[in-house]
């Protein structure tokens, strides 16, 4: 009996201490962190940020790779189906953990049940840009234009399922007028397209707007969220040019898939915790237009299942659907 007892004992203690030992030590290899965009997209800026200020803590590199593709769906699904030990996250968006459930009839993960949420970067709106010798000074003016010249108007987004796609979508909607969509397969793309004249306008991010609209080359007609961004405050939000009830706004949330080991996350949940805390950090994010987040992490699975709802509703309204 005593034999036997004992036996249990180190049993017990070997895998304790195993447990132990694999939550200490964790990580002893660089960490892939994988962005379902491309490369200087504001996806990619912030994983970079957060990335970068993680690995210093954690001791170990963190290495950001672009799997681009299907509105981000690439990307996020080779996560969803990686091994849960924590050498694996994304940074995913608005468009890969709640748009794209209802954008796409077959999207090959579910972003409610596959994945084990870290932590919340932040919020950024998307302005909606022209060119700057283009003629319309308002967004009622690209409107007027709109009704009068059925699909001669185009807009780029960086893929179906972006956030991008879908303001444009809820706008055509809103303002009951007929455009097309023209999807790239980066945000970078359809920002030359735009500026090259080959489509008249996006919705996109103020990090990769801003140098633009600074040096005349483009021209901010509307912000997508419910209130100004802080990056561009003297541009009017959608709701305020005629169309209340408009709201586009973008978000950035680091995960794993959901089998991710319950003490690798409490490591990492904890680092990015810390991350964000750090005045550094916040001072980085904003100079992206990012603004800081207030859900908690005990909040974030209950926040992604409400934004699925918000946005499978929005989807519908605007009438949007990718094969």
């Amino acid at each position: 009996m005593n034999k036997i007892l004992a036996a249990v004992a180190i049993s017990v203690t070997l895998v304790f201490g195993s447990t132990l030992a694999h939550a200490g030590t964790y990580p002893t290899r660089p960490v892939r962190m994988v962005v379902p965009f491309g490369g200087g997209t504001s996806t990619d800026i912030t994983a970079r940020i957060i990335g970068e200020a993680m690995a210093k803590r954690l001791g170990q590199p963190i290495v950001v790779e672009n799997r681009a593709g299907a509105g981000g769906s690439i990307g996020t699904d080779y996560v969803a189906k990686a091994k849960g030990d924590g050498y694996t996250l994304t940074m995913g968006t608005v468009g890969t953990l709640a748009i794209n459930k209802a954008l796409y009839r077959k999207l090959p993960y579910d972003p409610g049940k596959d994945f084990s949420y870290i932590g919340m970067p932040g919020y950024t709106p998307t302005l909606l840009v022209i060119r700057h010798d283009a003629p319309y000074r308002t967004l009622a003016d690209l409107v007027a234009y709109a009704k009068a010249h059925p699909d001669k108007l185009s807009f780029g987004s960086a893929g179906n399922g972006t956030s991008g796609h879908l303001a444009g979508e809820l706008l055509k909607s809103m303002a009951a007028v007929s455009m097309t969509h023209v999807p790239f397969k980066e945000g970078g793309q359809a920002l030359t397209a735009v500026l090259g004249g080959q489509v008249d306008f996006m919705f996109y991010h103020p990090v990769a707007v801003l140098p633009y609209l600074k040096d005349h080359k483009l021209r901010a007609l509307a912000v997508s969220s419910q209130r100004r961004s802080v990056a561009a405050p003297e541009v009017p939000t959608v709701a305020e040019s005629g169309y209340p009830g408009f709201d586009l706004t973008a978000w950035y949330m680091l995960a794993g898939p959901a089998g991710l080991d319950s003490e690798v996350r409490m490591r990492l949940v904890q680092t990015m915790q810390a991350v964000m805390q750090d005045p550094a950090v916040q001072k980085q994010l904003a100079q992206q237009g990012v603004e800081p987040a207030t859900q908690g992490t005990a909040q974030l699975a209950a926040f992604v299942n409400a934004e699925l709802q918000r946005w499978a509703a929005v989807v519908k309204q605007a009438g949007a659907q990718v094969d």
